[in-house]
């Protein structure tokens, strides 16, 4: 199984990159947090052999031909191993924290992404850049402002989902699905894949065809507070109730929302109990870890990505892909 892992910013980056080569890990993701989700991966290419995926970089604030820079320039130094990982994220961050659009966000990316695809063939092919989408317009690309060659290709482009109708629309079009780090077996299985499939087969491709990423929370050790914390915080997002409505506990997703709105952040995490807990986060010693994962993507992916409240130690990492490969 691959194995990638979260790297925490760009400070130290190189070193905690040349951490987790060491450990056995695959690669390493970033996501759209504190700090710039580009950034560290553009140091952790200078390692050298690892997958590199933004897992996610925020679409709607940035301009397909942004991002399709980005994206080559981590394809070109990371010599064919990186991935280009988007996300819508939630209607309140895009308004009121990027202060962009988020009218129709299924058919915003999707047409996004179809962007993307025009934009690097006409680097690729030479051919006359001409997109002319409902959001987004392409019509010019003069020499001054294409790559130049790239031997490794365009990179794939995977999209966060977690709805049905994103979902279905992420398999129909994108290269691949990241799994939102909160969830369960039995959403993947139950609710997750039956979309895929839908989307997948209005496309007319196989599995195959397609990745499967799934995030999966990771809380080595016996203390899991930190983890407990982290599950309050997605918990209280309205968007994430599907997956405790899966299990019957949906009623905890306004009581954390209250929570959250009242800045009683502590509390939160006190009222995750040890089933949500162990349903959703992958917890305990490596082997409960990699059981818990094996049992999690039986049957749907053999790449899976580790998230954290903070980095894993180098030698905790190590045991828990170790556990997975053996």
């Amino acid at each position: 199984m691959r194995v990638m892992t979260a790297l925490f910013g760009p400070l130290n980056a190189i070193e905690q990159a040349r951490a987790v080569k060491e450990a056995g890990a695959s690669g390493v993701f970033t996501f759209e947090g504190p700090h710039d989700v580009f950034t560290p991966l553009t140091l952790a290419a200078t390692v050298g052999g690892l997958d590199l995926m933004t897992n996610v970089a925020i679409a709607f604030p940035r301009n397909p031909i942004h991002l399709a820079h980005q994206a080559i320039d981590h394809q070109l130094l990371s010599e064919g191993r990186f991935a280009l990982g988007l996300g819508t994220q939630v209607r309140t961050q895009i308004e009121k924290r990027f202060g962009v659009a988020f009218d129709r966000p299924v058919a915003r990316m999707t047409e996004l992404v179809a962007a993307l695809r025009a934009i690097f063939a006409a680097w690729q092919t030479g051919e006359r850049l001409d997109f002319r989408g409902e959001f987004y317009r392409h019509t010019l690309m003069t020499p001054t402002f294409t790559p130049g060659d790239n031997p490794y290709g365009p990179p794939p482009i995977y999209v966060g989902a977690l709805g049905p109708r994103l979902t279905r629309a992420t398999a129909e079009h994108a290269d691949g699905l990241l799994v939102m780090p909160f969830g369960s077996r039995r959403f993947l299985h139950e609710v997750t894949m039956p979309a895929v499939r839908q989307g997948l087969a209005a496309a007319g491709r196989s599995e195959a065809d397609f990745a499967v990423i799934p995030e999966i929370i990771v809380s080595a050790g016996d203390d899991h507070s930190a983890a407990r914390r982290l599950l309050g915080f997605y918990g209280s997002t309205p968007a994430y109730r599907p997956v405790l409505d899966a299990h019957g506990w949906g009623d905890l997703q306004p009581e954390l929302n209250a929570l959250s709105k009242q800045g009683r952040w502590h509390e939160m995490g006190q009222r995750i109990d040890d089933d949500v807990l162990h349903t959703i986060a992958a917890c305990g010693t490596a082997a409960d870890i990699a059981a818990h994962i094996r049992d999690r993507v039986a049957g749907i992916s053999d790449r899976i990505c580790l998230y954290q409240p903070g980095p894993l130690p180098p030698d905790t990492l190590a045991q828990i892909v170790d556990a997975l490969a053996g």
